[in-house]
C-alpha cells in the first residue's frame, strides 16, 4: 500500500511537472496560441455555468437578495456575465501592463510570454472573485459590454476588409493569366452564392400568408448592396476589384441570415421556428467558433504593419507581411539577448485589448445580448436586440467597404 501510494504521488508530481513544462513551452514559443487557448477555456466555463450554476447561485445571499427569487434564466445570464467580467478584467489588466513595450529586453516581455501557471491561477482567482461582487457592478458591466461588443464587431469588419483587399492585391501582383482567371472564378462563385443564399432566405423568412415587410426590406436592401458594391468597385475612377466586392456581398448576406435567424421563435415570419433545437445548436457552435476564429485572426493580424488597427511597426521590426507564423515571431530566443534589444513584432497591449472586447462579445452571444435568454429559454443569440445588432453590423460593413473605395478619390493627398 505504501509503495502504491508513493508511486501514485510520483506519477502525479511528474504529470504536474509535465503539464507545467508543456504550458511553459507553448507560452515561450507562441504566447498567442496559449492566450487563445485560455480564452477558449473561458468560453467553455461560461457555457457550462450557464447550464448548471443557477441552482447554486439561488442559494448565495449576496446574489439572491431579492424579495422574490428571479426566474432561473436571470441566474443563467448572471453567471455568464460574471465569468465574462473576470475574463475582461484579466485581459484589460494585461493590456495596461503591456502598454508601451518596444523591445524584448523590456522585463514585461517575460510576463507576456512566461509565467503561465501563475497567469492561469490569477485568471481563475479573478473569475471566482467576480461571484462575490454586488449585482449592481454586474449590471453596470452588462451595459458597457453591449458597447464593447459592438466595437469588437467593428474590429472584425475592419479586419475582414483588410483581408479581402490584401487577398486581391496578392493575386493581382502575380500578374499572370492564371491568377486573373482565379480572381474572376472566385468572384463569380461568391456572387452566385450570394444570390442562391438570398433565394433560400426569401423562402425561409418571408412565408406566404404572412405580412413580413421587415424581413423583405432586410433581404431586398442586402441585394441592392451587392449590386452597389459591384458598380462602385468597377467604376473607372475607382481603383477597385470584383473580388473584394463579391466577398463583402456574400458576407453581408450571411449577416442578414444571422439577423433573421435571431428573430424570436414564435415570430410568424421566422420560418425556421419549427427547427428551433437544431438552429439553437447551430447558433451555439457557429457563433462560438466564429468568435474564437475572429479573435485568433485579430491576434495574428495585430502584429502586421498592414493591419488598419495596429500601431505601425518599427523599421527594425521586419517586413510588411502579416505575422502568420506563430513560432518565430513570438519566441524570446537566446539570439535576441546576444544581438541586443530586439523590437517586438506586434503590439502586446492591442493584442490583449482584442481579448477584452471579445470577452464582452462572447457574453452577449451566450445571453442573447442579455435579453433573449428570458424570451427564448436556452436558445443562444436569439431576440430582437440580436437581430438589430447583426443588421447594423451589416450596414457598417457596407459603409466601411464603400468608404475604402471612395476615400482615396476624396482625399488624394492621404495614404489609405
Amino acid at each position: 500500500m505504501w509503495a502504491a501510494s508513493c508511486l501514485a504521488s510520483c506519477c502525479a508530481a511528474c504529470a504536474c511537472e509535465a503539464c507545467r513544462s508543456a504550458v511553459g513551452s507553448i507560452g515561450r514559443r507562441s504566447a498567442r496560441i496559449a492566450y487563445c487557448g485560455l480564452f477558449g477555456l473561458s468560453l467553455i466555463v461560461a457555457w457550462i455555468l450557464r447550464e448548471v450554476a443557477a441552482p447554486l447561485m439561488e442559494n448565495i445571499p449576496w446574489i439572491n437578495h431579492f424579495h422574490k427569487t428571479p426566474d432561473r434564466e436571470w441566474f443563467e445570464t448572471d453567471a455568464v456575465l460574471r465569468v465574462s467580467l473576470g475574463n475582461f478584467l484579466f485581459f484589460t489588466i494585461l493590456a495596461l501592463l503591456m502598454a508601451g513595450i518596444k523591445d524584448q529586453k523590456d522585463p514585461r516581455d517575460q510576463i507576456h510570454h512566461g509565467g503561465w501557471m501563475a497567469k492561469i491561477f490569477c485568471w481563475f482567482v479573478i473569475v471566482v472573485l467576480m461571484f462575490f461582487v454586488p449585482n449592481g457592478l454586474v449590471s453596470f458591466y452588462e451595459t458597457i459590454a453591449k458597447f464593447g461588443s459592438g466595437l469588437f464587431l467593428l474590429v472584425q469588419v475592419v479586419l475582414l476588409l483588410d483581408f479581402v483587399h490584401g487577398w486581391n492585391e496578392s493575386w493581382v501582383s502575380k500578374d499572370e493569366q492564371f491568377w486573373y482567371a482565379a480572381l474572376l472564378i472566385v468572384s463569380v462563385v461568391c456572387y452566385i452564392g450570394t444570390f442562391v443564399f438570398s433565394g433560400l432566405l426569401f423562402h425561409w423568412f418571408t412565408p406566404s400568408g404572412h405580412e413580413c415587410g421587415l424581413n423583405m426590406f432586410f433581404l431586398v436592401f442586402t441585394l441592392i448592396l451587392a449590386f452597389v458594391f459591384a458598380i462602385v468597385a468597377l467604376h473607372p475612377k475607382i481603383n477597385g476589384s470584383l473580388l473584394p466586392a463579391s466577398v463583402i456581398a456574400l458576407y453581408c448576406m450571411y449577416l442578414c441570415y444571422t439577423g433573421l435567424s435571431s428573430e424570436p421563435r414564435d415570430y410568424e415570419c421566422n420560418g425556421l421556428h419549427n427547427h428551433s433545437k437544431a438552429i439553437s445548436t447551430g447558433s451555439v457552435t457557429l457563433g462560438l467558433l466564429s468568435t474564437v476564429l475572429s479573435v485568433v485572426y485579430s491576434a495574428v493580424r495585430a502584429g502586421s504593419s498592414t493591419t488598419l488597427l495596429s500601431p505601425p511597426s518599427s523599421p527594425r521590426a521586419g517586413s510588411e507581411k502579416p505575422l502568420l507564423p506563430f513560432d518565430k515571431s513570438d519566441a524570446a530566443d537566446e539570439d535576441a539577448k546576444k544581438d541586443g534589444p530586439r523590437p517586438v513584432s506586434y503590439s502586446y497591449s492591442f493584442f490583449h485589448l482584442i481579448f477584452s472586447l471579445a470577452s464582452m462579445y462572447s457574453a452577449m452571444l451566450l445571453t442573447g445580448w442579455s435579453t433573449s435568454v428570458g424570451e427564448s429559454g436556452k436558445l443562444v443569440d436569439v431576440g430582437w436586440p440580436s437581430v438589430w445588432v447583426r443588421i447594423v453590423t451589416q450596414w457598417a460593413t457596407a459603409a466601411l467597404y464603400i468608404w475604402s473605395l471612395v476615400a482615396p478619390i476624396l482625399f488624394p493627398d492621404r495614404e489609405f
